[in-house]
């Protein structure tokens, strides 16, 4: 096979590229499901934690135990699990996997449907965008249908092979690797359609392997004043999305996707079973909020093969740009200007290091000044509306500092300044030839940022490492990308994240507020969730995946230790 693969399409600007299908598609196949969600959202109270409780209990008692059943009957006896108390999963062997290959083979007899290229069993375990370690799948299987998921999962659990899907690869913390033993990686590519579009009702379903800038390319083609809010890299797609919890600069306005953006999903569960987590409507209270349980769970429970979306209407937006003296006061007037009450869709805090680095990479066209900087996306339902919030925002700005505030004169204008914020990740990535990036992001109540950020950028500049900022710091949550080029570098720059998560995780934060836990943060749950949380996530990881068989080693630990950082 030649297949040719790039881990991630290095955009310098946002501007997805038509979807080449027909119009309209053929329908999948649809799954329905007994078990539907309730829509509601409540703080993590005692009645949360008894409902989810109560939820797995159930999940256990319905699905775990049969499930786990049907699946050791079907294995070797070698490979069995005990059957009392927790314990690392057992894999099968070398042997086992190349029966497992070839029975792939046998059943997807196609061209390019399974691969064991090794140039394309290894991209698909590795990024240029994070600093984990590159780890080969043992094969790469591009399924087409749901049908084809089931396939392969039943193949995975007769040689107890390890099982890891594979979307848009713009994760950031490993969430994609292979296992050490080898593995199946499942490349949701093929699965890229937009299977309804419901106007009326402002929602839309898909397959997993379609991208939020495809969606919104569609929508807007077609005449339909609709988009999709949730806005992480550009070529990151819905089932990527969904399962590493995603946001991005519009959530100030809009949230992230653990809010009602996701209405369902279908999902391939690690028995085989497929299950679909509730219907079309808008609210529902029927029973547990089971699309939820796969929205973060990072593949770990299921295979999503098909999602409807909510979307939401197009308003007129333009961009501000405003320079400050220092991090801390660009914070403290985001904190004021949200406090106003105005027409905020995005915020974002670049601080001088990014600034140097928009300059540098040469793709702006215009010079900035080497400050730290506040990118606002305003939003309202006309021009006077958005003078207005303009104006506040100025005011506030030059109440902390601020100056050299810019507005956009028109559409392409606000356009054109938006993408130099779009560009930051890359143009991060050119200040340092050679270099490879610890990109990571922590997230605090609005109200501690401006410390934070302050105490992080103070100590970040000690390093003697390029290590610039960007944040979403209207929602608290702001990255910074550590660049290296060796490992005495890369053992400076973690210690740099270690305190950098503690500082967050102090303040009534979170180690992660967007990327997700993959392999990289996931030492840090026990510190911030507390052990009995951790071990309600792992019964739930237990009882759907007995054998340990989906992404091992991601979010939680395999052998279901409660140590923190224990693999």
């Amino acid at each position: 096979m030649q297949r040719k693969f790039l881990p991630i399409t290095l955009l310098v600007r946002a501007h997805g590229s038509s979807i080449s299908r027909n119009w309209p598609p053929v329908k999948g196949l649809r799954f329905t499901s007994s078990t539907t969600s309730s829509n509601s959202t409540s703080s993590f109270t005692t009645r949360t934690t008894t409902f989810f409780v109560l939820g797995s209990a159930l999940v256990g008692g319905l699905l775990g135990f049969t499930l786990a059943d049907r699946a050791r009957t079907s294995l070797p006896s070698h490979s069995l699990i005990p059957t009392g108390g927790a314990t690392k999963p057992t894999y099968g062997s070398p042997e086992d996997f190349g029966k497992a290959i070839e029975e792939l083979k046998r059943t997807f007899p196609g061209e390019d449907i399974v691969s064991t290229d090794p140039e394309d069993v290894y991209n698909h375990g590795f990024s240029v965008n994070d600093y984990h370690p590159g780890i080969s799948h043992s094969v790469v299987v591009y399924p087409s249908t749901t049908e084809d998921v089931v396939k392969i999962v039943k193949i995975a659990t007769k040689y107890r092979m390890p099982i890891t899907a594979y979307s848009g690869a713009t994760s950031l913390e490993g969430q994609f690797r292979g296992y050490s033993s080898g593995g199946i990686c499942i490349d949701m590519s093929q699965m890229n359609q937009i299977l309804e579009i419901n106007e009326a009702d402002s929602d839309l379903v898909c397959q997993p392997g379609v991208g939020w800038v495809e969606i919104n390319d569609t929508l807007r083609d077609k005449g339909i004043p609709l988009f999709f809010p949730i806005d992480p890299a550009p070529s990151a797609t819905l089932g990527g999305m969904i399962s590493n919890g995603c946001s991005g600069t519009n959530a100030v306005r809009y949230g992230t996707s653990k809010g009602e953006w996701f209405l369902n999903v279908t999902v391939v569960l690690p028995s085989g079973e497929v299950i679909k987590t509730r219907r079309r409507s808008r609210k529902s209270s029927a029973g547990f909020d089971t699309t939820k349980l796969f929205i973060g769970a990072e593949g770990t429970l299921g295979i999503i093969t098909e999602v409807t979306i909510r979307l939401t209407p197009v308003l007129p937006t333009t961009v501000a740009v405003v320079h400050f003296p220092d991090v801390r006061k660009a914070t403290e007037a985001v904190r004021d200007v949200m406090n106003r009450g105005v027409g905020i869709q995005c915020v974002e805090l670049l601080d001088d290091v990014f600034m140097h680095a928009v300059n540098n990479f040469g793709q702006s066209g215009r010079t900035w000044p080497v400050k730290d900087t506040l990118f606002f996306k305003l939003q309202g339902h006309n021009d006077t509306s958005l003078r207005d919030t303009a104006k506040v925002v100025k005011e506030v700005a030059e109440k902390y500092g601020g100056f050299g505030f810019q507005l956009a004169k028109n559409d392409k204008e606000a356009d054109d300044l938006w993408h130099d914020r779009k560009n930051a990740h890359y143009s991060g990535l050119a200040l340092v030839p050679g270099s490879r990036p610890i990109a990571t992001d922590v997230c605090v109540p609005v109200s501690r940022l401006p410390d934070l950020v302050y105490e992080t950028k103070k100590d970040l500049s000690t390093l003697g490492l390029v290590a610039p900022i960007v944040g979403h710091v209207g929602d608290g949550n702001f990255h910074a990308q550590i660049m290296f080029t060796n490992d005495a570098q890369l053992a400076v720059a973690k210690e740099a994240v270690e305190r950098m998560v503690h500082r967050a995780i102090t303040m009534d934060g979170t180690c992660t507020g967007e990327h997700g836990v993959g392999i990289g943060k996931k030492k840090y749950l026990v510190e911030e969730l507390g052990a009995g949380t951790v071990e309600l996530m792992k019964m739930v990881k237990r009882t759907l995946d007995p054998l340990g068989l989906f992404n091992p080693g991601k979010v939680m630990c395999a052998r279901f230790s409660l140590e923190p950082g224990s693999h």
